[in-house]
């Protein structure tokens, strides 16, 4: 159940998103909402590189608790905020995962 949620957020929650706050550029926001999913090139760096019984929040570079806070920043100004948005969410939905193991 947790995995459908996790891969959820990942990949339903974007559109969704992007319909409802940037409903004149949706598709451009869902594009970078789902580009979120590129922090999990991080995952390159450990060995090996998929564990499914490993949290990647706090683990993994790009998944730090320094890292998110960097996110948090970037909902600040307008200009990034929906980068910031794309990478917490991404956050949240490997947080899920987390408390899923």
């Amino acid at each position: 159940m947790m995995d459908v949620l996790h891969y959820g957020l990942h990949f339903g929650a974007p559109p969704l998103l992007a319909w409802i706050f940037f409903r004149k550029h949706w598709l451009k926001a869902t594009l970078i909402l789902w580009a979120g999913i590129l922090i999990d090139l991080d995952h390159l760096l450990a060995t090996p590189v998929f564990d499914p019984d490993r949290c990647s929040i706090g683990f993994h570079p790009l998944h730090s608790y320094w890292a998110m806070s960097a996110y948090i920043l970037l909902l600040l100004p307008a200009k990034t905020r929906l980068i910031g948005i794309a990478l917490c969410l991404h956050l949240l939905a490997d947080g899920v995962a987390c408390l899923g193991m």
